[in-house]
């Protein structure tokens, strides 16, 4: 019997709806994480240095958010480039070629999306791990197994040592004098400090990508596999992988919660619950058999992951920071339930605004721009 996931609506068609389920989700998702550090009046200097003390609901919900989304968006940038490279070899066209070109417009993207909006930006260390994963998929599926390998193991090794250095102590954020920036600063004030420490905050996005890679090449694995697609064999993937992530990584979030290992608890064990939530909604949809009233909204959000992204981050700075609204002093000290309110009401903002501008342009506004440079140089060819 047809389903809605088998068969889209006439602007969709050729989308995987699954897909733009699971990206909207992943979005809103990392939303869950840095909503806590855009409250923070002292920011992610001071978020760093009080992640040991957290309110019970600020506990749960980094438990819930942290790290798990951030590896379902890598897994999910991973399937965007094997969608890239099949459309490639359909076209006939030189790989990667002009997907190089792509990538490029992303790390420009991620550069004026860490010096003007947010220190924690991910979309630098995606450009450049795709650059790199562009030219390990075309190899054979063992190799693409071997490199998986490879670059997992170092990341755990990477953490593992990096757990071991940090378990004498916190060692929370150093000393950059930014405790009220995020108050009393200017916008200009905070371009200028992400400027001058911009080798602090891009360490994160350099140390992670032998993850992200493994992360990319395991979204082309499972794209490729048939784990988003509506038969019987992708449905079999996802209830594998809604399995596994939750017999596996949701025990080990457990323990990392109780014994404090944060680095495990997000760059390890996340990716692994990441795993369990992409089966999840895989599973729940299947059993639905098309999409309801929310997962729509959530898909409209998925299609224009970036323009999203980079408008909740937008928005949390505007509403947050002194130059702005000021409501990270305002929450300071009250209920923690004022922030997850804050989430609600940014996700409510992205599902308007997906839902109004797609009723007239297929594409977000940044992925129109987006498609308009790319095209550029290629135009007359």
């Amino acid at each position: 019997m047809s389903t809605a996931l088998e068969q889209p609506s006439p602007q969709l068609k050729g989308r995987i709806q699954l897909l733009d389920v699971l990206r909207g989700v992943a979005i809103l998702g990392t939303l869950g994480t840095n909503i806590w550090i855009f409250t923070n009046p002292g920011g992610i200097v001071a978020y760093i240095q009080e992640y040991g003390h957290k309110s019970g609901v600020q506990q749960f919900f980094t438990e819930v958010t942290n790290g798990k989304f951030l590896g379902m968006l890598t897994i999910l940038f991973g399937v965007g480039l094997a969608i890239q490279h099949a459309s490639a070899q359909r076209r006939g066209q030189h790989w990667p070629g002009r997907y190089l070109w792509r990538a490029t417009l992303l790390l420009l993207d991620g550069l004026l999306h860490y010096v003007l909006v947010i220190e924690f930006d991910v979309l630098m260390g995606y450009a450049v791990t795709a650059m790199i994963a562009a030219f390990i998929l075309i190899r054979s599926d063992r190799a693409i197994r071997l490199w998986m390998w490879i670059t997992g193991s170092v990341h755990v090794l990477l953490i593992g040592l990096a757990t071991v250095a940090t378990s004498s102590g916190p060692t929370g954020a150093p000393d950059t004098g930014a405790v009220t920036l995020y108050t009393d600063g200017s916008w200009a004030e905070q371009v200028l400090f992400r400027l001058q420490y911009a080798p602090l905050w891009r360490a994160e996005a350099v140390f992670i990508i032998p993850m992200s890679i493994c992360l990319y090449l395991l979204g082309v694995r499972l794209y490729r596999a048939g784990a988003f697609g509506p038969g019987e064999q992708g449905m079999a993937i996802r209830r594998k992988l809604l399995a596994f992530g939750g017999a596996v990584g949701v025990p080990l979030t457990v323990i990392a919660a109780i014994f404090q290992l944060s680095l495990l608890d997000r760059y390890v064990f996340g990716p692994i619950v990441s795993l369990f939530y992409i089966g999840l909604i895989g599973v729940f949809l299947d059993r639905r058999g098309k999409l309801g009233p929310l997962t729509t909204r959530l898909a409209t959000i998925g299609r224009m992951a970036l323009s999203n992204y980079v408008l909740q981050n937008l928005l949390a700075s505007i509403l947050c920071y002194g130059w702005g609204f000021g409501l990270a002093t305002v929450i300071a000290g009250t209920s923690p339930w004022l922030t997850v309110l804050l989430w609600l009401v940014i996700s409510l903002m992205l599902l308007g605004f997906s839902s109004l501008w797609q009723r007239r342009f297929p594409q977000g506004p940044l992925e129109l721009a987006w498609k308009y440079l790319y095209e550029l140089p290629f135009r007359r060819s």
